[in-house]
């Protein structure tokens, strides 16, 4: 009676190959060297299996446990890298960083930004807009294309402490990216693996969110 290990006639063949290939662990491997041991011992005199099929099933076998190898060590090289960014993160806690955002939270203490134009801009306005829906613009003037700062400040505006939407309104650009600048207050990592950073006037961002670092100071730049 011919078997085949992967193909498997025989169904207690096939039950345990798929341990091997499902997992390639220590048990996987064992429970296919007795499966092709006795497949041997047990094949037809009078009509051997052709020992080619027996050398097709161990390469099968080694390549399977040679992806499940790269997978973990895919991993494990994942999670190295992860540690090593929430190292490298953490090292910048204190630091002023810009951050990519349409939010802002608002203190009384100036804040800084900078909108992005990707064309000229005849008349263009930073529009902020309260909990309550109460809006505050901000008139930015005439810009060309490029990177413009600008400075939110709460006081000269009559700005209530709060939280604030944010977007430029400029007929030639629909959307435009805003930064604001703020501290970095704390890295944390999640029971998922993510990271968040804490940034005193945006609250929690993902590292991506980062634009750029600045200097370390004992306190904001405003």
């Amino acid at each position: 009676m011919e078997t085949n290990l992967f193909t498997n006639a025989a169904g207690q063949g096939a039950n345990a190959t798929g341990v091997a290939l499902n997992g390639a662990s220590n048990e996987g491997r064992d429970m296919f060297t007795k499966l092709l041991v006795a497949q041997i011992r047990n094949q037809d005199p009078l009509s051997p299996q052709d020992p080619a099929q027996f050398v097709q099933q161990l390469t099968q076998l080694s390549q399977t446990e040679a992806l499940q190898n790269l997978a973990n060590l895919t991993s494990a090289n994942a999670s190295v890298l992860q540690s090593m960014q929430v190292l490298a993160m953490g090292a910048q806690v204190g630091s002023d960083v810009m951050v990519q955002t349409t939010s802002v939270n608002l203190d009384g203490a100036k804040v800084h930004g900078a909108a992005t134009l990707g064309s000229a801009s005849a008349k263009t306005t930073l529009v902020l807009t309260g909990v309550g829906g109460q809006q505050y613009e901000i008139a930015l003037g005439t810009l060309p294309a490029g990177t413009h700062e600008f400075v939110i400040d709460p006081v000269k505006l009559g700005l209530p402490k709060g939280s604030y939407t944010m977007r430029v309104a400029s007929e030639a650009n629909p959307t435009v990216p805003l930064a604001v600048q703020g501290r970095l207050e704390s890295v944390q990592l999640g029971t998922g693996g993510t990271m968040s950073l804490l940034i005193d006037t945006v609250g929690e961002v993902p590292p991506a969110a980062i634009t750029a670092f600045r200097a370390k100071s004992p306190t904001s730049v405003i």
